[in-house]
């Protein structure tokens, strides 16, 4: 039951919207064809990104107050719990956003993957085409010098590896006043898993997820200049005489 459900509700639908857009908008250029899938299917979950970046804004707010009022009770635990408690529950931020969307992608990487790992083969394409979708014929699986299906690369792994070094050092890491080593270690260690992780799969895992950043900082960019992080609200006076 559940492998049917995979194969026919997920599955083959995903496959069918790749040939549609490697036909009529990639050019016939499969690498194009999943960097526009990835793109449709972040515009389609757009309304919980947005959602996910608000939450993200507010969460450091709280972490600020937060900080702020443990200073501010120092000498007292219990009105530093209770403070901290009031300031999470006035902050209230959801997770589900942002879980959806994390969920979805996993989702559709793993689709990604046995499509590659099966291969895209005159036979299997019949067999998994709808009838309004085009027969492609021979897909092109060139994406400017490098074979979309290859593993063990190098170079795109390497790219989504330094895109991901620098998004953590400009994005969390440099607007840190105090760089502690565990902030440190992630700094370095993070990208150096997803290179090894990467290298071992087909590159187009390292296109699917290198788009799929560079979309989510696009908005996390405009999210920025349309709502710029407020500054954290300084604690209540009581806190002062405590």
């Amino acid at each position: 039951m559940l492998s049917y459900f995979w194969a026919t509700y997920l599955y083959q639908p995903l496959f069918n919207a790749l040939i549609w857009i490697y036909l009529n908008i990639a050019e016939r250029n499969m690498g194009w064809a999943v960097v526009w899938l990835t793109i449709f299917l972040r515009i389609i979950l757009l309304p919980l990104t947005i959602i996910s970046e608000r939450d993200a804004a507010k969460q450091k707010d709280v972490e600020a107050q937060a900080i702020q009022a443990a200073k501010a009770f120092k000498n007292d635990l219990v009105a530093q719990k209770e403070e901290i408690r009031k300031i999470m529950k006035k902050h209230h931020v959801s997770p589900w956003a942002k879980v959806v969307v994390l969920g979805f992608q996993v989702l559709v990487f793993l689709l990604l993957y046995q499509v590659f790992i099966r291969g895209i083969t005159g036979e299997r394409i019949i067999k998994l085409l709808y009838p309004w979708i085009d027969f492609p014929g021979k897909i092109n699986v060139d994406f400017y010098g490098f074979n979309i299906g290859n593993y063990h690369d190098t170079f795109w792994a390497g790219i989504v590896a330094i895109y991901l070094f620098f998004s953590i050092y400009l994005g969390e890491f440099s607007s840190r006043g105090k760089k502690d080593q565990s902030r440190i270690t992630f700094l370095f260690l993070f990208p150096l898993f997803t290179f090894i992780v990467l290298w071992f799969l087909p590159m187009v895992k390292s296109l699917f997820i290198l788009t799929t950043m560079i979309f989510s900082d696009i908005i996390s960019i405009i999210r920025r200049m349309i709502f710029p992080e407020k500054k954290a609200e300084a604690p209540a006076k009581t806190a002062a005489k405590k």
